[in-house]
């Protein structure tokens, strides 16, 4: 019996050997192959720097989009540097944007987050800063299948509505009370803005909320400053050990401080919205909000996911849309004749109904605009990091493993070679009749492939109607010394001072 075993044993082990070992031959040529092939393809040019510290000093401002942009005057569309003991591999051109993000995904898809984001994210808990994973696979289908979607849009087209009447109401009571004075947009649009993120997460706006762990009652504006202004600022926060990983055991305590504060704040003002409206849901009260269906897909997310995606879903709707249609206004309005083609647009259109959501596709120059303002405004200069995890090629050259990528979406939309005078806003460009005048991509400000911006249509809808609405019934104008007004900060490239202006109703 033994020797049957045996003989048999050896039956069976002799193929599965032999078959072990032409594999791992195999396996070995190709990794061979793989090397030689990446030997022969150049490394991208690397920008001087110093030892140890490599460029950091260069990137001192708070603005490194505009530094890659011109560092690809220099050295062409794809190069390297190095910030502290990291390689980072920069892209400024849209041939290779694309390329890293749809033709390379698969080697380059994991986020590379700093140290202020990693605790602002709770670890990568939200969908823009996930990795490409099944977790991120399934909260962005629930925001969009419940929020952001197109169904979902459609459902949520009421609170839109109300969101700009109310905003045009406010201009009209604001110009009457004081015709000569200028209006400040964004405390009339962030605010407004910021009640329909509230409406889509939770149900409902708030005037006021008492916070149990902080001890009193917030009003709307202190919501706003801990939920969204905060964490925005807090995201630029630099530690230096996201430059030197293996100093990470040294501790950093004023920024540690800073953050932890940031974070435990939100938190605490985040479980008491949740709390309140779980108290609503348990009574019956049903309402169709990002955490009503949220709620039902509970066995699935943990407690401090779901209160992280909901706060996702706040600040995202809050900021971008606000930025983008900030500086379109401020570029209507210092530019007198292309407000009177929109307005002409519209009217010819329109006549003297207000303008609505289903006559955007009739309405190709206010799309320009908007697209216009994306290129020249871009609310996300750079997209998060990333990092390949695996050799790559990008542009014609060898990414070795480990690198971080940072794309420049700035440096792609002032890309010579693809705008003519990039530096100047003109939304004709738009017109060229190449395109769908709703199509959300002739820019990379949303991204693009796996990862394209799950509010995007929002986003356009929001902006297009806010801008075509404003313009329609009233005359913009830059208060004086608003022109030079144009210095970013954040982020999202929010503009530094709130835009000024001078309106006149229309007749």
């Amino acid at each position: 019996m033994e020797a049957l075993q045996l003989g048999t044993a050896i039956t069976v082990g002799g193929p599965a050997v032999a078959l072990g070992g032409i594999t791992l031959f195999f396996l070995k040529t190709y990794i061979n192959d793989q090397k030689r092939r990446y030997a022969s393809i150049p490394l991208p040019p690397e920008v001087p720097g110093l030892p140890v510290i490599g460029n950091l000093l260069q990137l001192k401002e708070k603005k490194p989009h505009k530094t890659f942009a011109k560092w690809a005057e220099t050295y062409g569309p794809v190069y390297s540097i190095k910030t502290g003991a990291n390689t980072m591999v920069v892209l400024n051109s849209n041939d290779v944007a694309k390329e890293a993000m749809v033709t390379r995904y698969s080697s380059i898809s994991s986020r590379k987050l700093s140290n202020a984001l990693k605790i602002l994210t709770s670890d990568k808990s939200i969908v823009a800063m996930s990795d490409y994973n099944e977790y991120y696979k399934t909260v962005k289908r629930h925001i969009l299948t419940s929020t952001l979607g197109s169904n979902a849009q459609k459902r949520h087209h009421i609170h839109r509505d109300i969101m700009i009447d109310s905003i045009t109401k406010q201009f009209r009571t604001l110009v009457e009370a004081h015709p000569s004075e200028a209006v400040n947009f964004r405390k009339v649009f962030q605010s407004e803005l910021f009640g329909l993120s509230l409406k889509q997460a939770i149900g409902k706006d708030i005037g006021s909320i008492y916070v149990e762990e902080l001890g009193t009652v917030l009003s709307r504006d202190e919501i706003f400053e801990i939920l969204v202004i905060d964490p925005m600022e807090g995201a630029i926060e630099v530690d230096w050990r996201d430059f030197f990983p293996y100093l990470k055991w040294i501790p950093n305590r004023s920024f540690e401080k800073r953050l932890q504060q940031m974070y435990s704040r939100r938190e605490a003002v985040m479980k008491a919205i949740i709390k309140a409206h779980m108290k609503r849901i348990a009574s019956g009260d049903e309402i169709n909000c990002y955490l009503d269906y949220l709620v039902s897909e509970s066995n699935t997310l943990t407690e401090q996911q779901m209160l992280m995606l909901i706060w996702e879903a706040i600040i995202e709707s809050s900021d971008t849309t606000a930025v983008v249609t900030e500086w379109a206004m401020y570029e209507l309005s210092r530019n007198p004749e292309k407000q009177n083609r929109l307005c002409q647009e519209i009217q010819n259109i329109c006549g003297f109904d207000k303008i609505t959501e289903d006559k955007l596709c009739r309405l190709p120059y206010l799309s320009a605009v908007f697209h216009e303002t994306l290129r020249k405004h871009s609310p996300v200069p750079i997209v998060p990091l990333r990092y390949a995890h695996e050799d790559a090629q990008l542009g014609g050259y060898h990414i070795p493993a480990g690198s971080e990528i940072a794309i420049n979406i700035y440096g792609c939309n002032m890309d010579k070679k693809i705008w003519d005078c990039p530096e100047e806003w003109n939304p004709e460009r738009f017109l060229d009749g190449k395109s769908d005048s709703m199509d959300l991509h002739k820019t990379m400000a949303f991204g693009g492939g796996k990862r394209v911006c799950a509010g995007a249509l929002q986003a356009m809808v929001i902006s297009c109607m806010a801008i075509g609405r404003l313009v329609q019934e009233f005359k913009w104008k830059l208060k004086d010394g608003e022109k030079e007004n144009a210095d970013t900060l954040g982020l999202t490239n929010t503009k530094l001072h709130p835009l000024l202006s001078i309106i006149e109703p229309r007749n």
